[in-house]
């Protein structure tokens, strides 16, 4: 496993959060919004990694954007342990960040900082605050403290209150097709981005999600070039990995969206009447926490078998 962290792609707005900590403008609440899977987080260890390293002798090395994962700020941010960061996010058993979590921050406001260094707050999925959690953090955020900074992070599929993104800086996170070649060739260390079947290419596909793709099927001993939507659905059917895998659970959705893609948009074997149909069930199965079982034998049989 590497010892070094790089980032590709988001480079213009590293530069400029360089820029505003040069010049002692960097904001105090920040939105990070944009796709899920696009390295959010990574560029927000990154920015992280480059601030607290200034002084040190392992510096963050911005000729090639990237850290030593082995150095002490790394190894300390990386656990939430540093004592200038918090970073809060959904425990495994809860469904929202709970309130707790944010009396926890206010706690970690209200201490004195060490070195007298500035602070980060770290909120990933901030449209998973409960209610009373999203009130409490609103209080804290509209607080004036230059020595505490608030970055918010944000799926673009979802929206933030926008009581929270009024008060806040947004910057949008976006990849080129190229950047997200770059960014699975790198994991693999190989050039495996050609080999990837064409159903799963598209402008809108992360590298989180081609990369995962990618596991799944080396793991299930499945051709990365020569399955396809199709292929792979009929697979995730017959085995039911619908039920006992977490990343066809994470992207069941995204899987049925590209087979209705490929058959209605290109293909166009199926009708929209179909499609509609299939989405008005899934939704059904998922509100009232339905087997999926029924679902996708209906789908197997009027989709995939013909």
């Amino acid at each position: 496993m590497s010892e070094i962290s790089k980032m590709i792609g988001h480079k213009p707005l590293f530069n400029n959060f360089i820029y505003l900590d040069q010049i002692q403008k960097f904001p105090n609440k920040i939105l990070l919004n944009g796709p899920k899977g696009i390295g959010k987080k990574l560029f927000v260890n990154h920015f992280l990694n480059y601030f607290y390293l200034k002084e040190n002798k392992q510096s963050y090395n911005l000729k090639n954007y990237e850290y030593n994962l082995s150095n002490n700020i790394s190894k300390i941010v990386s656990s939430n342990t540093h004592p200038n960061v918090l970073k809060i996010y959904r425990k495994n058993d809860k469904k929202i960040i709970d309130i707790d979590q944010i009396r926890e921050m206010i706690k970690f406001t209200n201490q004195t900082s060490f070195n007298n260094d500035r602070r980060f707050i770290i909120i990933e999925n901030v449209n998973l605050l409960g209610i009373n959690s999203a009130n409490a953090l609103l209080k804290s955020i509209e607080e004036p403290n230059n020595k505490i900074h608030f970055i918010l992070i944000n799926n673009s599929e979802f929206k933030v209150l926008e009581t929270i993104k009024s008060r806040c800086l947004e910057f949008k996170l976006n990849l080129l097709n190229s950047e997200v070649m770059d960014i699975v060739n790198y994991h693999f260390e190989a050039d495996i981005y050609k080999d990837i079947n064409l159903d799963f290419i598209n402008n809108y596909n992360s590298p989180s999600f081609l990369i995962s793709l990618v596991n799944f099927l080396e793991s299930n001993d499945l051709s990365i070039k020569d399955n396809s939507i199709e292929n792979l659905l009929a697979y995730i059917i017959k085995n039911k990995s619908y039920t006992s895998n977490d990343f066809i659970k994470e992207y069941l959705n995204l899987f049925i969206e590209l087979f209705f893609y490929k058959n209605i948009n290109i293909s166009k074997k199926i009708s929209f009447k179909i499609k509609k149909y299939f989405y008005l069930k899934l939704s059904f199965v998922k509100k009232y926490n339905l087997d999926f079982e029924s679902f996708f034998l209906e789908f197997n049989d009027k989709l995939l078998s013909e």
